[in-house]
């Protein structure tokens, strides 16, 4: 397989995304070297994938720590919490984000007094930390969903849960190409993800990348597919878990979802710890992101109706841990119930930590 793809770069205090809504046409990098560039690269989706998200925010306070003109520590603190207060407004429902902000907040209130030229360094070694970190998750990602895909011929993945989407292989990506290395046999379904194309543009890129067989598929073919047979396990990626596996995921998740179970085809989510909420008892409580209706009206800026046409654009949906046949995390893997076995995963994450 060809080298993995990376997608954000660190490089001497300034942060380079791969801009993915160039994709799959140009590679182009973006270089944000103010926390509002950083802000805007999240909001505009030119970085997106929830822990992608969350590696690029805790950047983003390194690059405004690095930049600070403060010379007293209370003023310093001052602009970082303001920096990060506005991180926090890019993007509501990937819990990626806040997980990440909260270790940068956490590190800036340990390093209280100290110089303001100590501090940022310590901000960037967090940042970069956290990068790593996640990298390691989709090692560990990657070996555990690869255990479930074991014998499958076909599987049907949505939305983009790869390299572009992570700090490392990915997430259900990883699981898949690592089962693919083991079995070279193994062919993808890519739905295309309407109605941002995430599968189109980002997805099928990554996949012939790695040099996998695939078929780009339309949203509304995959249930065709499963009545054909066609279909062996179905995984996906998350951008928030609540305690009863209740999974916010791309819009188009839960359909698959309900189809999977009316097939009798296993459906599993791939994810690290850090998107689990065990705040949140079940899905009603996830804040679902509304998306511009040009995105909807004008997929990739052509336009297919009327700019007065009325739109919904949710980004996600949330399916129900009662249709999730098991939940992969870098820990292991979760079955049912989920109330304790992901408040089990998670004790062991921050233990190992």
């Amino acid at each position: 397989m060809a080298s993995p793809l990376r997608p954000i770069r660190w490089e001497k205090g300034v942060l380079f995304l791969l801009e993915q809504r160039l994709l799959p046409f140009k590679e182009v990098w973006v270089k944000c070297d103010t926390v509002e560039k950083v802000a805007r690269a999240i909001e505009d989706m030119t970085v997106r994938g929830a822990p992608a998200i969350g590696i690029t925010a805790g950047y983003g306070v390194a690059v405004a720590a690095l930049r600070s003109k403060a010379k007293l520590p209370a003023f310093f603190k001052k602009e970082m919490e303001k920096s990060i207060a506005r991180l926090r407004k890019t993007r509501p429902t990937a819990v990626n984000l806040f997980w990440a902000l909260d270790r940068m907040q956490e590190k800036l209130d340990a390093l209280k007094g100290t110089r303001p030229a100590d501090q940022a360094r310590e901000l960037e070694k967090q940042a970069i930390a956290i990068h790593q970190e996640d990298e390691a998750l989709c090692d560990k990602l990657g070996k555990y969903g690869a255990q479930l895909l074991a014998g499958c011929r076909n599987v049907l993945t949505h939305c983009n849960t790869g390299a572009l989407a992570t700090g490392g292989d990915g997430t259900a990506l990883a699981a898949i190409t690592t089962a693919a290395k083991k079995s070279h046999k193994l062919h993808v379904w890519v739905d295309e993800t309407r109605p941002y194309l995430q599968g189109a543009r980002l997805t099928a890129y990554e996949v012939a990348h790695s040099g996998l067989p695939f078929h780009l598929i339309t949203d509304n073919m995959s249930a065709s597919l499963m009545k054909q047979g066609k279909v062996d396990a179905i995984i996906v990626g998350a951008d928030r878990i609540v305690a009863n596996g209740d999974t916010a995921n791309k819009i188009g998740t839960y359909a698959l979802a309900v189809l999977a179970k009316a097939h009798g085809i296993p459906f599993y989510v791939s994810a690290p710890t850090t998107t689990l909420d065990l705040s949140k008892k079940t899905g009603e409580e996830i804040v679902i992101e509304q998306r511009n209706p040009r995105e909807v009206t004008h997929p990739q800026g052509y336009p297919i109706a009327k700019e007065d046409c009325p739109v919904y654009n949710p980004a996600f949906d949330v399916t129900p841990g009662k249709l999730i046949t098991a939940i992969v995390l870098e820990t292991g893997v979760c079955r049912p119930p989920y109330i304790r076995a992901l408040k089990a995963a998670l004790t062991k994450s921050k233990a190992t930590r």
